[in-house]
């Protein structure tokens, strides 16, 4: 049967539509609900084989080009079939003409695939580094077969196929070239009495609690690898690792670019000409006392060494840059606005040199 019907799925289904639809149909004919019913075993094992197939690419490309054919020997005659055959692997061809200095023999157990995880943290936790506890389903070595596939007791035996060589050889043309063993996939062994926990994978999903250590310093992008906590090889190969992405959470004050932190501070117009300070908590609890020169003017900046961040695996930190924006008063009393026009009338311009210098071009350009 086919193995889109048998996954009630269409050819085009996307890989989680076919999880999703092998998961409830192992789940609705699994041997263990249906104890002595043959119709259920046989089903089992036939949905099982439909999604070992379509859950890999190249065995689904495989599929969706030759069939049932693309998994039997027969397939690989030189001559017995119309159209282009695929050559595979140019490694596979040198292989056969020069012998096994290009690689040869039974393919090695394939380690585990490595997985990413993408953490938000906040700008003060990457101040001063955390362990953050978190939880992914991934593929684990079963328990109930210790990660081998075999039901306990039983074990694997050589492929009657490829003899145990865990390659086949195929004419095509001129070569004759080598393929990894459709029947036991490279493997040179096949399992008798497949586990029923884990389908004779050797690896099951189930949710996994992970601590990890957020150094001070850490970044947007920044990666921590988490060794061997990847997904599980098949059949007892080792594990791929786990890599944590860091995203910093933006922060209600602060932007940051490297160490440095920077801010916007705005200051009354009295404050810019006559001089003072601002007071600026830090991500450490201290407070950074900025101060604030007399005529000082808006998007200067200051900086506050060593108040920025913490260098990521190394010493020191860097700086605090305050970018300071003179703010236009808007709501006046009486006396405020009597104070400040008693003011202007004994302005001579030499108060704002660079207002003057600038209408004193407009005279020269404009001819007074």
């Amino acid at each position: 049967m086919d193995y889109y019907e048998l996954l009630e799925v269409t050819r085009d289904a996307d890989d989680k539509t076919i999880k999703t639809s092998y998961r409830k149909l192992a789940m609705q004919c699994h041997p263990d609900r249906n104890p002595g019913c043959k119709d259920s075993e046989a089903k089992f094992k036939a949905i099982s084989q439909a999604y070992d197939c379509l859950k890999d690419p190249q065995k689904r490309a495989a599929y969706d080009r030759y069939g049932h054919e693309a998994f039997e020997q027969g397939m690989n005659g030189g001559g017995g079939r119309g159209g282009p055959q695929d050559f595979g692997d140019i490694g596979d061809i040198f292989e056969t003409i020069f012998g096994s200095a290009f690689g040869g023999g039974r393919q090695q157990p394939r380690r585990g695939a490595d997985l990413r995880y993408d953490l938000e943290v906040s700008l003060e936790d990457a101040f001063h580094g955390q362990t953050r506890a978190i939880e992914i389903e991934v593929s684990q070595s079963c328990d109930d077969c210790s990660g081998s596939g075999s039901t306990a007791g039983t074990g694997a035996r050589s492929c009657n196929l490829c003899h145990g060589h865990g390659k086949v050889r195929a004419k095509q043309g001129f070569f004759v070239v080598e393929r990894p063993c459709p029947n036991c996939h490279g493997r040179g062994e096949v399992i008798e009495s497949p586990c029923r926990s884990c389908r004779g994978e050797g690896r099951v999903d189930r949710p996994q609690s992970l601590d990890v250590e957020i150094p001070p310093g850490v970044d947007t992008g920044t990666r921590i690898r988490l060794s061997g906590k990847g997904e599980a090889g098949p059949r007892g190969a080792p594990p791929g690792d786990l890599y944590i992405f860091i995203h910093i959470r933006p922060h209600a004050v602060f932007q940051r670019e490297g160490t440095t932190l920077l801010t916007r501070v705005p200051i009354s117009f009295t404050t810019a000409a006559l001089g003072g300070s601002v007071d600026i908590p830090d991500l450490d609890g201290e407070t950074n006392t900025i101060d604030i020169p007399a005529g000082i003017q808006s998007g200067k900046q200051l900086r506050q060494r060593g108040a920025g961040m913490p260098v990521l695996q190394g010493r020191g930190r860097g700086d605090l840059v305050v970018e300071i924006a003179v703010e236009t008063p808007t709501k006046l009393t009486k006396a405020q606005k009597d104070i400040l026009q008693q003011f202007r009338d004994t302005e001579t311009g030499e108060e704002c040199p660079e207002s003057r210098g600038f209408f004193d071009k407009l005279k020269d350009a404009f001819g007074g």
